[in-house]
């Protein structure tokens, strides 16, 4: 009878072994992890937002060296990956916006400048004065930290133009406008070269001072 009992309860431990569902092995978990981890930053990195640091001081004092900030991907339209297209736009930039883009003269280089122009605006800069479509254009963020006024022959700087703003192209301008390399420059942005649309700082590190610049996390970017 002991032996009869013994060999039963084998065969049921084996039963239940097979019956019961196989764990799965912890390193096949771990990697399924750190896959749908990344599909879903990718995906969020594509079509919703995505961080930037400030490299320059062409913002200044709007954005400062070393803030980091995230960028709405969706807002100007979601582009479908491996083409120009994009679909489900909320609305197009407007002047006053802060955007990130491509730059024209080197793609592989994000910029980050304000929208000046619009398509079919005429920009003109008069004496460090910005004028669009004849009316002076007040942009209270602007700051101007060298007193020289450039002739128009000898540089853009601080009289350009006037200039008409093409088709889904955009005329763009750093709020330190002494020293900002943009479309007085190099022209236009087109449509399909921006990437976002500049909303929040969730980062900022002062390397100069070596500290970090805590009223300036969680600022939004106006």
């Amino acid at each position: 009878m002991t032996e009869y009992n013994n060999e039963e309860k084998q065969g049921q431990a084996v039963r239940e072994a097979e019956s019961a569902p196989k764990k799965k092995h912890i390193v096949r978990e771990y990697a399924e992890s750190i896959i749908i981890a990344v599909l879903l930053a990718l995906v969020i990195r594509t079509f919703v937002v995505q961080a930037f640091k400030i490299p320059s001081g062409s913002m200044e004092d709007t954005l400062a060296i070393g803030d980091h900030i995230l960028v709405s991907k969706f807002i100007y339209g979601t582009e479908i990956p491996f083409t120009n297209k994009k679909v489900l736009k909320i609305r197009d930039p407007r002047r006053g916006d802060v955007i990130v883009f491509e730059y024209p003269e080197d793609p592989s280089k994000d910029f980050i400048k304000r929208v000046v122009g619009t398509p079919g605006d005429v920009v003109e800069g008069r004496n460090k004065q910005v004028f669009v479509n004849g009316k002076l254009y007040v942009n209270p963020h602007e700051v101007h930290k060298e007193k020289e006024v450039i002739p128009k022959e000898m540089n853009p700087r601080d009289n350009f133009g006037p200039v008409t703003v093409p088709p889904d192209a955009y005329f763009v301008m750093g709020d330190n406008r002494d020293r900002s390399y943009d479309s007085r420059f190099w022209k236009f942005v087109t449509a399909d070269k921006i990437k976002g649309l500049a909303f929040i700082k969730y980062w900022s590190w002062d390397k100069e001072n070596f500290r970090v610049r805590f009223g300036s996390i969680g600022k939004l970017i106006d």
